[in-house]
């Protein structure tokens, strides 16, 4: 299982991510949006999304895919000006441990895990173990 987070201004955009093959995936419907002070939404949102994993989807050559999922439900039109103000995370599972990760941009545009933000948690974490661990980083980042 894997999946994306974004928060942006103080809300928190989890959507679906559609494994296409080999490891790709990309953001597709649903889309849960909260608010990362709405401590309760949060936590069933991540849960859902944690629980629905990640559902096959049509491989795409690039050039074919659509603009992310996510830009409308912020109501921006571009992804460069999402991610002005963008925090993002990865939460990973493999072989029944997780796997949190902060992302930070790179000088060459790229998102990618930061080692100062990785957390691993033990094989044998429940889901809802994972979900507040997530949800109290997201409260944490909101008040910053």
């Amino acid at each position: 299982m894997f999946c994306y987070l974004y928060m942006r201004n103080g809300t928190v955009y989890i959507p679906t991510m559609g494994i296409m093959e080999k490891g790709f995936y990309r953001g597709i419907e649903p889309v849960a949006v909260v608010s990362a002070t709405n401590a309760e939404a949060l936590r069933e949102a991540l849960a859902a999304t944690i629980t629905r994993g990640n559902p096959t989807v049509p491989k795409l050559r690039r050039r074919e895919w659509p603009p992310p999922v996510i830009l409308k439900y912020a109501g921006v039109r571009t992804w460069s000006a999402f991610e002005r103000r963008m925090l993002a995370w990865e939460i990973e599972e493999k072989d029944g441990a997780f796997r949190i990760a902060g992302n930070t941009k790179r000088p060459n545009g790229m998102w990618l895990d930061d080692p100062e933000q990785t957390i691993a948690i033990q094989a044998g974490a429940s889901v809802e173990d994972v979900v507040d661990r997530m949800a109290s980083i997201l409260h944490q980042a909101a008040r910053l």
